[in-house]
């Protein structure tokens, strides 16, 4: 889950713009960042509401306090005035974390990884950044590659998070943890990472926005659709990286087919290429519903080209048809959610979280798939509308050597 800190209320003032996203403590979003504290009843409005804010946030937030209260020491300002010093409006990008610094899970350094991502070619600092967060994500992917795909598949419909983060992430994982099962190099699936987090950096907040969007993209957004993999090549180059292998990858990720490369390349470009789309089938717009992962495994391999019929089956059996964190129906009713990828790819292990007449379950419960009495019926993308508790899940792994 997202650590989430209050928000000092009586420091922020009216009328100045907040720098952070303001949230419940169950994940709502109440406030998005760059809006202003408008009148002391939407303050305290959303003091009712327990306002908080992301962990990383809170950090950044705090230190930038911290460095405009040296600053009002040196300038011989009193004390008394600096204890009252308000909240800042403006929090700067070395703020934020490095992905090394992060204590907490995915939905943390997904948190770090949207900052960097938003800042584009403003950021500061980008590699430390970059650096941290890839060897954050590999050490979380190694330690538990189903709790990783559990968070994150779980993170993908709440587009108040940012989608592109998510989708970042989870592309990173799928075509890393693809990359492993075909046995490349370590170093090839470092760099599919790598690749992963920053292919989008060119239209982050555009990508955000677009999942938002009640319609389909007008042609100025199709444009900036169309030329954000050489911009997000161009951003990298401004930061100093000069991996060609990378720039690459990154600038034709999505024609892999049209680029001219040396063959060691291809085989990279075209896995983040196939869980670019993947993911992207699989992630709910409000203009259109998902595509099942079911659905989304069968045209992975149904379009089978010569260049990637090895690559799909394999992507297709790392996910498995339910991955962990999807919702399935079984065949005695109950409303499950998958917690690990089983033996094959039709029966992973699940937690069942509501009965058959939709009531949620207090205490989730095991069911292996595999067996007759609980055979997946049907994946579902829709009405499940109850939070899931990565505590429990934790749990039930635990308690059936999961």
């Amino acid at each position: 889950m997202l650590n989430y800190v209050p928000v000092p209320m009586t420091r922020v003032q009216l009328g100045r713009v907040l720098p952070v996203d303001i949230w419940t403590p169950d994940g709502r979003l109440l406030l998005r960042r760059g809006q202003a504290l408008q009148s002391e009843a939407q303050r305290e409005m959303l003091a009712t509401h327990q306002a908080c804010m992301t962990e990383t946030d809170s950090q950044a937030w705090h230190k930038s306090l911290e460095r405009s209260m040296r600053a009002m020491r040196q300038a011989g300002v009193d004390m008394s005035e600096i204890a009252r010093a308000p909240m800042p409006t403006e929090i700067l990008d070395t703020d934020y974390l490095e992905g090394r610094d992060v204590d907490g899970g995915w939905l943390d350094l997904q948190d770090i990884l949207r900052s960097l991502l938003y800042q584009g070619a403003r950021a500061a600092t980008p590699l430390p950044r970059l650096e941290g967060i890839e060897q954050k994500a590999l050490a979380l992917l190694r330690h538990d590659p189903d709790e990783c795909l559990f968070v994150l598949f779980q993170a993908l419909p709440d587009l108040n998070l940012g989608y592109c983060a998510t989708h970042a992430l989870l592309s990173g994982v799928v075509s890393t943890l693809t990359a492993d099962k075909l046995e490349l190099a370590h170093a090839d699936q470092t760099l599919l990472l790598r690749s992963a987090l920053v292919m989008n950096i060119g239209m982050a907040r555009p990508q955000d926005g677009l999942s938002r969007q009640h319609k389909p993209p007008d042609p100025a957004q199709r444009q900036i659709i169309a030329v954000h993999p050489p911009t997000s090549a161009d951003i990298l180059r401004g930061f100093g990286i000069s991996n060609d292998e990378l720039l690459n990858i990154v600038q034709w990720h999505h024609t892999p087919d049209a680029a001219n490369l040396p063959a060691e390349h291809l085989t990279s470009l075209r896995l983040l290429s196939l869980s670019d789309g993947l993911i992207a089938k699989m992630a709910p717009r409000i203009s259109r519903p998902a595509m099942t992962p079911l659905g989304a495994a069968k045209s992975l391999v149904l379009e089978s080209t010569p260049s990637t019929a090895v690559l799909r089956p394999a992507m297709a059996a790392v996910l498995g048809f339910y991955p962990p964190g999807t919702y399935v129906q079984l065949s005695n009713g109950e409303t499950a959610v998958v917690v690990k990828r089983g033996a094959r790819a039709t029966t992973p292990h699940v937690a069942s979280i509501m009965n058959d007449a939709g009531m949620a379950l207090s205490k989730y419960v095991y069911r292996d798939s595999s067996e007759a009495a609980h055979t997946i019926v049907k994946p579902l993308v829709s009405g499940v509308n109850i939070h899931i508790s990565l505590d429990k899940v934790r749990r039930l792994r635990q308690q059936h050597g999961l």
